[in-house]
């Protein structure tokens, strides 16, 4: 099982949606960087966002265990657990030899031959919050290389009673210089677009123009250079049309990066559903609990801290 993202800035995570505690290592954080307690603590509110976002409510508080000392970071593993203690396995006593439609239990009974059916496991997007430590962390490096993150919800389904819905998080980096990024197999929207799908229910990705640039010919797509560029006094070249999403080869060009990730509704619904067991015969269940109904407006932080990630290790 693959548990660590990054290659120089890294964080690797571990925990279950109904253990005792999920946490992480940062690893990579160069020494001397101020940690700011009070952005870490503003953005695990942030995943809290959104009235119909889950029954759930974690107090998501931080324990830091080593890395940092008297308010800066020592350049070594920064170590940190944050506890559940809402958990309550008992609704899902009825899915321990049950399969869902749409979530990863068979998929994971298949790799591993077992499973932690509480909750979903490590499939949980409970496991999200960890990641949302280590792109606070990200943005503590890369603020004072003047690089900021804003995500917003773009689109978003209707969530009718007993239904859920999914929708669009666009996402647009700014303060990247140009250069910024590898050709071929390293490149900066690649990262980018793994990093982005691994978040749970992610089911599209795309750039700049995106899929739109399917319809659009050469001389709409190719993004000209503003004027101002060719001045030998201009700090660095501008265009005046973004449609590439500010990479190009792999490579940052100094424009902000834009890009969208398309998330599917939650397919644990209050609705009687069919489930198989391992004998291939179907079941129904009906879901009892707590269940995500739109987990769009806490999904926008998670979406900003894999993008963090994904720049602090390219910088690094």
């Amino acid at each position: 099982m693959s548990n660590t993202f990054g290659t120089h800035f890294k964080l690797t995570t571990y925990g279950e949606s109904h253990g005792t505690a999920i946490g992480g290592v940062v690893d990579g954080c160069p020494a001397g960087l101020v940690f700011d307690s009070d952005l870490l603590v503003a953005e695990m509110a942030r995943r809290h966002v959104g009235t119909e976002a889950t029954a759930r409510i974690e107090a998501d508080s931080v324990d830091i265990f080593s890395g940092v000392y008297q308010g800066r970071t020592l350049g070594t593993p920064i170590a940190f657990s944050i506890r559940n203690q809402e958990s309550d396995s008992s609704d899902y006593d009825e899915l321990r030899d049950l399969y869902r439609p749409g979530h990863a239990d068979y998929t994971y009974a298949m790799r591993y031959g077992i499973r932690d059916h509480r909750g979903g496991g490590r499939a949980s997007a409970r496991e999200t919050a960890t990641r949302v430590v280590g792109g606070a962390i990200a943005k503590m490096l890369l603020r004072e290389k003047g690089i900021t993150f804003n995500a917003e919800v773009i689109k978003q389904g209707v969530a009718e009673d007993h239904d859920s819905a999914g929708g669009i998080i666009e996402c647009t980096i700014k303060g990247l210089p140009a250069g910024i990024g590898n050709p071929v197999f390293g490149k900066l929207n690649a990262t980018l677009a793994a990093a982005m799908m691994s978040i749970p229910s992610a089911i599209g990705f795309e750039m700049g123009a995106g899929f739109a640039a399917a319809e659009m010919k050469g001389s709409e797509f190719r993004d000209e250079w503003h004027c101002s560029s060719l001045r030998p006094e201009a700090r660095q070249a501008t265009t005046e049309t973004n449609h590439c999403g500010g990479i190009q080869g792999g490579i940052s060009n100094g424009m902000p990066i834009v890009f969208r990730v398309a998330f599917h509704p939650v397919t644990t619904i209050d609705q009687p559903t069919q489930c198989l067991d391992p004998d291939g015969n179907l079941h129904t269940w009906q879901p009892r609990g707590r269940h995500d109904r739109c987990h769009l407006p806490r999904t926008v932080v998670v979406v900003e801290a894999m993008a963090a990630m994904t720049m602090a290790d390219h910088i690094i």
